[in-house]
């Protein structure tokens, strides 16, 4: 379902080319608690295409105009994913030492990052811990949950 709260000029729409000047906010759709929000702060930009949304709140933007302001509800799983099993993974103490500080102290629940092959980086959520080594979780902390994306965009340009 998509709520539009205000129609914007025919000229300018959000393309695959698009640099975007937004407010928006992503919340839980079952408790309405909001995950991340620009409104009430500084607006966000972003080229689109680039990966700096998550691809499926991206689409929800295509075609939007200037001016225009929008709430989409992305039922589970649409936003960010399934929750995949295959992704909750147990890695060695070594695994763990070569990556980060060996005297860090994890605590359950932290966000710990680790290199992947290409040069970049991914981050796990810590769900166990004992002396062999460690069980994280690599989904996206969103996958698997309907969420609500609320969008006003305040500039385009081509």
């Amino acid at each position: 379902m998509t709520v539009d709260t205000n129609q914007a000029p025919d000229d300018l729409r959000v393309g695959p080319q698009s640099h975007l000047t937004l407010h928006y906010r992503v919340s839980l759709a079952d408790s309405g608690e909001t995950i991340i929000s620009t409104f009430g702060d500084r607006p966000a930009t972003l080229a689109f295409g680039l990966g700096q949304l998550a691809p499926p709140l991206e689409q929800c933007l295509l075609g939007m105009g200037e001016g225009e302001h929008k709430t989409f509800d992305l039922p589970a799983g649409a936003g960010f994913g399934e929750r995949s099993p295959e992704l909750i993974q147990r890695v060695s103490r070594a695994m763990l030492a070569a990556n980060g500080d060996p005297d860090e102290h994890y605590e359950l629940g932290d966000l710990v990052e680790f290199p992947s092959p290409d040069g970049g980086r991914f981050a796990g959520v810590l769900k166990s811990l004992d002396e062999q080594g460690a069980v994280f979780d690599f989904n996206h902390p969103l996958a698997g949950r309907a969420v609500q994306f609320e969008v006003h965009i305040l500039g385009i340009l081509e």
